[in-house]
């Protein structure tokens, strides 16, 4: 439910209402039920009514892998995100300007989709109508946790929920989800270790002469991954979204470019596997790193999300690993609730990092070996991305193992 003003103490204290953050949330009160555990998510952003459904092109999107979707259905969400979805039923995997290819069928492994993407919009309002209509959730907007704490259970947050006014929440668990950003951090002590890969993504939505048919596409060019993702259409247009890697100095030269020099750009490094592009929409940048928290667990404290690791986007790893930490997590508190055991006690939440680490470990060393091996020229990975692709095809254990990774399905 929404709240203008939160109580003095919650069993758990969610800082972020976005997708992570929200989500898990939803996920911990459809696990529990109406129980004796007390919610609280705090999000810096000012609550509004969920915007229109109307359709617009340059609306952004995220990708969830088969396995999200079966996460976020556990926590009676997915069927109304599902509205807005496009499924994802093939992946084609290339090297542009080299033999090779491969391809992953949904219908190989008996299910409808590899994953989804789906409008961010969509999303937000789908988690924002859920926590309005919560009994055991408590959502403030328009708020800010300035500091937090550790006391003998947990940690004490000072939040500031109007211009004049802030309030000391005790807190048995804070799970921190505020993004790669993340103000509390620093206020913490926790450092955050980064890789900088030298590439921005460019992002937007654009239009071929031919529709997707669900499939989605992984290019591998001289600047890194490129990726074209199935969108719904849009008056019309044939619409999918954009993930283009580039090289960092490459990004003004690119930004200068009318939307003719754009498209002949793109056309050259995507091929005409979809025919022609008609039409390249609002253009974002953002500089790629990989981000690791040093420490994603302490007494009474948890980081989710971006905050705990962010990745490159290069097979869409990163929101979907999120939401597989989230349930893990959420699992945790399921068995320290029926215990009785303190919701944010050392023994809990060590349990859920030890559980999570091979999983996390696993996905971050393959998204980081995929951005070295297929952003470099050298020959010798040139022939090895060569002879991966092919043994993709040629070899069926290794395209189930790729193909679990892609379905967020993989298991250490």
């Amino acid at each position: 439910m929404i709240v203008e003003r939160p109580k003095e103490h919650y069993d758990v204290v969610v800082i972020g209402g976005g997708m992570v953050g929200s989500s898990f949330a939803l996920s911990l009160e459809a696990a529990l039920g109406v129980s004796a555990v007390s919610v609280l998510v705090v999000e810096a952003s000012q609550l509004s009514p969920p915007s229109p459904e109307n359709e617009e092109f340059d609306a952004r999107s995220t990708a969830l892998s088969y396995g999200s979707t079966l996460i976020l259905k556990k926590a009676g969400l997915w069927d109304d995100i599902s509205v807005f979805a496009a499924a994802i039923k093939k992946i084609h995997v290339s090297d542009k300007g080299r033999f090779g290819s491969a391809q992953l069928d949904s219908a190989d492994y008996g299910i409808e989709a590899l994953g989804y993407v789906v409008e961010n919009k969509n999303i937000g309002n789908v988690l924002a109508e859920a926590l309005a209509k919560s009994e055991n959730v408590d959502h403030l907007g328009g708020a800010t946790v300035l500091s937090a704490t550790p006391k003998a259970e947990g940690l004490t947050l000072s939040v500031q929920f109007s211009e004049s006014e802030s309030v000391q929440i005790s807190a048995g668990l804070t799970v921190l989800a505020d993004g790669g950003r993340s103000p509390l951090c620093s206020v913490l002590g926790i450092s955050i270790d980064k890789k900088d890969y030298g590439q921005h993504g460019l992002i937007a939505n654009i239009a071929f002469t031919k529709p997707h048919l669900n499939q989605a596409f992984e290019r591998f060019t001289e600047t890194g991954p490129l990726a074209v993702l199935p969108l719904q259409p849009v008056a019309g247009d044939n619409r999918a979204s954009l993930v283009w890697t580039v090289l960092e100095d490459e990004v003004p030269q690119l930004l200068a470019m009318n939307e003719d020099e754009l498209i002949n750009k793109l056309q050259l490094s995507f091929g005409d596997r979809l025919g022609s592009i008609t039409r390249i929409g609002k253009l974002a940048h953002y500089p790629l790193s990989l981000n690791q928290s040093a420490e994603q667990v302490r007494p009474g404290l948890v980081l989710l999300g971006n905050v705990a690791h962010t990745l490159h986007p290069v097979a869409g790893q990163g929101l979907n690993l999120a939401l597989r930490d989230a349930q893990a997590l959420v699992d945790s508190l399921c068995v320290a609730d029926a215990s009785e055991e303190s919701l944010g006690g050392m023994r809990i939440l060590q349990g859920y990092a030890d559980a999570q680490r091979e999983d996390q470990r696993s996905t971050i060393a393959a998204t980081d070996s995929l951005v070295r091996l297929f952003s470099s020229s050298a020959i010798s990975k040139v022939l090895l991305r060569k002879f991966g692709l092919i043994s993709l095809e040629m070899v069926p254990s290794m395209k189930r193992v790729f193909a679990q990774q892609a379905m967020g399905l993989s298991k250490p």
